[in-house]
């Protein structure tokens, strides 16, 4: 149970944190707090009581053991880049954040893995072994800024997840802290160990299982050829259609992201990269990967299946310079947003290929019904869709609608055999969606393995699950849903 801290407690607590991680490393008056209220999901808002800032392993076991023993709550928080309110501190509660534990503690190319820190950012990684050859693969748009540590906790994906997997699937090993404040080590340094899959079970985890302080992280040898391509197309449906083409004639792509004529012309407002068609219904980028003369006749193949499909043009960039500039659009799609509305949405559906022509048709309908446009940029080739519904913040009601909306988005997801997240996780944002894919036995199962870790409901607590306080109302409509039929 978490108890309830007076002010009068926090300065005795304050003032061992300061002991352990300095004055510096300790922030707590309430001006300078207004920094951590919130992640990417800027909508929910709630300042943490301290902001702590450790270094190493044992400084946060040492500040975990420390709200342990007095019943506080803690959130961890990376660079604050989630889309779900997963970093988003609770009332009373302690912010662990892992933005100054940033160094690359080991490189081991000769087998492929590489030793880091939470707080170092995602594209540090591939800059720290490209010049030998390697990268690391999993590449969230966001990967500029976001941190390790944020994606261990939410199993981030990206653009070339299609075919090399999210997080998960590049994560051999962590060492982490736990709710109590004790140090273990899961995983190891190969990528087959015997014994449960903890590792697994703790990357997605959204910080309600402890802390990753050191990741052992696999990297991959850079592709001997890589070639991009980009169609466009009068609809977003042709477009979707050329995926599932693609996808059933045995082609796996190292990525596939279409962007529909509202994210278009927002980016080339913003970016000016000049290769996306402004009149286009949308556009297909295609990236494939390998050895020379197995990337020469997969491009083929695509360029004839995405002609078949009506594709207007087809360009195809082989050099570094050129294929960036043809990602570069994609990967700023949501900051372009900014361009077309005061404020955006944006939801993280995964949907069965085979459902993307419907669902995209039903996301327009509801986008109608509701009165909002609605963006489409979505990962192509494993389903994941993010549409972003553009509002005002400064309208009265405007958010409460628009999460309505967004709500809809993630039932139709869902009811057509889909997933209410592919990459950006559940954290306070999605928790009331759950029982629409979860039985409640379902839930509880996952609650046991919770408390196993954290019997003091202290790591994260209020996220990823519903509660009756929270979600009352929510679970009750979803409950109500399941039994529903859309089509």
């Amino acid at each position: 149970m978490v108890t309830q801290v007076t002010a009068r407690h926090w300065r005795p607590l304050v003032q061992q944190f300061q002991a352990i991680v300095g004055e510096k490393g300790v922030v707590w008056t309430p001006e300078e707090l207004i920094v951590f209220e919130c992640d990417g999901l800027t909508a929910f808002r709630q300042r943490p009581a301290v902001a702590v800032l450790p270094r190493t392993t044992e400084q946060v076991a040492e500040v975990i053991q420390i709200c342990n023993r007095a019943g506080v709550p803690f959130v961890a928080r990376g660079s604050g880049t989630g889309l779900s309110g997963g970093a988003l501190p609770v009332e009373d509660c302690v912010l662990i954040v892992t933005t100054w534990m940033r160094k690359i503690l080991k490189i081991d190319l000769e087998n492929q893995r590489v030793v880091v820190q939470p707080g170092v950012i995602n594209s540090w990684v591939t800059q720290a072994v490209s010049g030998s050859g390697f990268y690391y693969a999993p590449d969230p748009s966001s990967q500029i800024i976001c941190s390790i540590g944020g994606n261990i906790a939410e199993n981030s994906g990206g653009v070339h997840c299609l075919k090399y997997g999210v997080t998960t699937n590049h994560v051999l090993g962590l060492k982490m802290v736990l709710p109590d404040g004790s140090i273990i080590e899961v995983g190891g340094a190969v990528p087959e160990m015997p014994g449960y899959d903890l590792t697994g079970l703790f990357v997605g985890s959204e910080g309600t299982l402890g802390i990753a302080t050191e990741i052992t992280l696999r990297i991959l040898k850079a592709p001997q050829s890589i070639r991009v391509l980009l169609a466009d197309f009068t609809t977003v449906e042709a477009a979707g259609k050329a995926v599932a083409d693609i996808i059933g004639a045995g082609i796996i792509p190292a990525g596939m992201e279409i962007m529909d004529n509202l994210s278009i012309n927002a980016v080339e407002d913003v970016v000016a990269t000049n290769c996306y068609p402004r009149d286009a219904g949308a556009i297909l980028l295609i990236e494939v990967d390998g050895l020379e003369v197995e990337v020469a006749a997969l491009a083929r193949l695509v360029e004839e299946i995405c002609t078949q499909n009506a594709a207007r043009s087809i360009k195809t960039a082989t050099d570094p310079e050129q294929r960036l500039k043809l990602w570069k659009g994609r990967k700023a799609a949501f900051a372009a947003m900014g361009q077309l509305s005061p404020n955006y949405y944006v939801q993280d559906g995964v949907i069965p290929r085979t459902k993307l022509t419907y669902v995209l048709q039903e996301i327009e309908r509801l986008g109608q019904k509701y009165g909002y446009r609605v963006a489409n940029v979505f990962h192509a080739g494993d389903g994941n869709l993010h549409p972003l519904i553009l509002y005002n913040g400064n309208i009265p009601g405007a958010l409460e609608q628009v999460e309505t909306l967004g709500g809809e988005i993630l039932k139709l997801c869902v009811a057509v055999g889909g997933s209410i997240s592919g990459e950006h996780g559940i954290g306070a944002e999605k928790r009331c969606y759950m029982p629409a894919m979860f039985t409640e036995a379902d839930l509880d199962t996952m609650q046991w393995v919770r408390k196993v870790f954290d019997p003091k409901n202290l790591a994260n607590p209020g996220k990823l699950f519903p509660s009756p306080r929270t979600c009352g109302e929510g679970a009750r409509t979803q409950a109500q849903f399941k039994g529903t039929a859309l089509f």
